[in-house]
């Protein structure tokens, strides 16, 4: 082995060796929040009885005498349930704001907004979405992770090698927070961290597949109620009736390192079993300004100042649920003193294993020594109405600190409010106690989309097709490549009526049908508005026809772009010249025109003017 052959080993070795080492050091700095994510997917799951010790490590909780009653009643799990479904129906669209008025910008638009929609479709938001709000109601906090796959899409070709050559396409995945590991728990902004590890458990022929080395897996522990990567980063002990064992893993150790001085387009290195799978510069041209970063997203449940990982409710609920727990065992263990009975036994007038055995079975025949007193049962009154108190005021507090109170159950508080829009005022109030949440899946999701329009921007060399639709409820395909993506400000579509129900959207929308704001001068809805209203209402079945105004909007983009490319353009007695004046002039005030190409324009929105001038005279 010549000498540089054998620095490049030593290179590798120490390279090696110092990921491994700050991943061990990220281990130890977030061991205490590591557990406390493990604690609420306990208490979650029903397993109550347990804490973290001050060693931070989870323990079961063995206190108590061994006649009290430690069962659980899981007022968590019904909670989360509820706020994940109230989060859930989180749907809003994305779309892509034009960078000005000009009508290549927002051709450029519609057509980033198509490819978005298309791409979102293909990688199933909606499900990564419902995924990654399960996890940040749990532990506070979830990433996605957004990168391209080469090979994944149409085949578009073969190698020499016969292998197939595929077009690719960007693919989303939800990371849990036991996967990722930033250098710093204190700083706040994900990518303002100058570096960040993401370390997950992969089997030993896929790190092969994907890497071409070949390292030797080991058996792995995972906690049953969780994924594989909370024991492959050093997970704690609970009880062995909660883990289980995976064969042939291996935890891949990503690290990405933000762009600085001494790597301007930040380093991306990949080691695994001790070996180096990938060390080069960050992949993804995926930040603001062209700028390479992060391929991750985050989304918190309840951002925590001062603090890289979020919270949420169940830390909160915590100590609602023991002392729930508490009160209902007690309450249950006096029901069965009442109903069972505690006997007093003058000592020797009874054979008290017998009694111990069989209890005071109805009917039952007692020998007692004669002269002594016989067992008697000792009075213990009623249930003493504190335990009621108590039991009803931590329910109240379950839905005071998670924001999911039951109107239903709370009607009597109610009863003076008897109008219509005072009970949606009500609705409303306790609903937005759940805007941060919404918030932060709406940053989120706004963040994925910005990601994917990059990536495309990036590896969609090649001319591609998306489906977009079109007028009429008509499939269309468009064709695009990387050039033709120039904007990326991603914004949502209908944002302030995100957090409506179906329900309340119809009645906003017949409330302003009724106020005339969709009627035109003459007190009419055009049918392109009444399309509109119908696809809204959710009827789009009985749109019926065609939208003439928007076939004619159709067309008069086409004849805007004929004549700025210098081609003449005729003008037909079906054309209805109120639209083309219109579109015309609107593309004349927005476009930046040269004096030729301005020309044309003004000719042909001229002969149109004159066609109108000429019906007129004939009527």
């Amino acid at each position: 082995m010549t000498d540089s052959n054998e620095k490049k080993v030593t290179d590798e070795a120490e390279l090696v060796a110092e990921v491994y080492a700050d991943f061990k050091r990220r281990q130890e700095e977030r061991r205490r929040t590591e557990r406390g994510w493990q604690l609420n997917i306990n208490f979650v799951n029903g397993n109550q009885y347990c804490d973290v010790n001050r060693l931070g490590e989870i323990e079961g909780d063995t206190g108590g005498y061994f006649w009290q009653q430690r069962r659980v009643f899981n007022y968590i799990a019904p909670t989360i349930d509820m706020r994940c479904c109230r989060l859930t129906g989180i749907r809003p669209r994305l779309a892509v704001r034009a960078a000005s008025e000009d009508d290549e910008d927002r051709r450029s638009a519609k057509l980033a907004s198509a490819i978005l929609s298309a791409a979102c479709e293909d990688c199933d938001i909606d499900g990564a979405l419902t995924k990654a709000t399960v996890w940040s109601e749990t532990c506070g906090t979830v990433f996605y992770k957004v990168i391209w796959d080469g090979y994944a899409g149409n085949e578009i070709g073969k190698t020499f090698d016969g292998e197939s050559v595929k077009e690719g396409k960007v693919r989303i995945s939800v990371v849990s927070p036991f996967e990722i590991y930033p250098d710093s728990l204190s700083e706040e902004n994900l990518y303002n961290q100058p570096s960040i590890i993401h370390a997950r458990a992969v089997p030993a022929d896929d790190i092969f597949t994907a890497y071409g080395v070949r390292v030797e897996g080991r058996d792995i522990e995972e906690y049953a109620q969780s994924r594989a990567q909370i024991s492959a980063v050093g997970g704690g002990e609970i009880g062995r009736e909660t883990r289980s064992v995976k064969h042939g893993y291996e935890v891949v150790i990503e690290r990405y390192v933000r762009p600085n001085s001494q790597f301007p387009d930040g380093r991306l290195t990949i080691v695994a079993g001790g070996k180096l799978l990938f060390d080069g510069e960050l992949p993804y041209i995926n930040g603001d300004g062209g700028t390479r970063t992060y391929p991750f997203v985050v989304q918190y449940s309840l951002p925590v100042a001062g603090s890289f990982f979020g919270s949420c409710v169940v830390d909160r609920l915590i100590p609602v649920q023991r002392a729930y727990n508490a009160v209902k065992n007690r309450k249950h263990e006096f029901l069965n003193r009442i109903s069972m009975g505690t006997v007093a036994v003058e000592e020797g007038s009874v054979d008290t294993d017998e009694l111990v055995e069989d209890g005071l079975a109805p009917g039952k025949v007692i020998v007692y020594r004669q002269g002594a007193n016989p067992p008697e049962m000792l009075t213990l009154g009623s249930v003493p109405s504190e335990f009621m108190q108590e039991e009803e005021r931590l329910e109240k507090e379950f839905y005071k600190i998670s924001g999911t109170t039951d109107i239903t159950q709370e009607a009597g508080a109610f009863t003076s409010v008897t109008s219509a829009t005072g009970l949606q005022l009500i609705i409303e109030q306790d609903e937005a106690r759940l805007n941060v949440c919404y918030d932060q899946i709406r940053s989120a999701l706004k963040g994925i989309g910005r990601m994917l329009l990059r990536l495309y921007r990036q590896f969609a060399s090649s001319v591609r097709l998306v489906k977009i639709s079109g007028g009429n409820d008509v499939m269309s395909c468009v064709s695009f490549k990387s050039s033709d993506i120039t904007g990326d400000d991603v914004v949502l579509e209908a944002d302030s009526d995100i957090n409506m129900t179906p329900a309340r959207r119809r009645a906003i929308i017949y409330d302003m049908i009724d106020k005339g704001l969709f009627s035109d001068e003459s007190g009419r809805i055009s049918p392109h508005v009444k399309g509109k209203l119908l696809k809204s209402l959710g009827y789009n079945g009985y749109t019926g026809g065609r939208d003439l105004d928007e076939l004619h909007r159709q067309r008069c983009a086409e004849e805007n772009d004929a004549l700025k490319n210098g081609q003449s353009v005729e003008i037909h007695g079906y054309d209805d010249h109120a639209v083309h004046i219109e579109e015309h002039t609107a593309y004349l005030l927005t476009e930046k025109l040269t004096p030729e190409q301005e020309q044309r324009v003004c000719e042909h929105l001229n002969q149109h003017k004159n066609k109108t001038s000429e019906v007129k005279n004939e009527g």
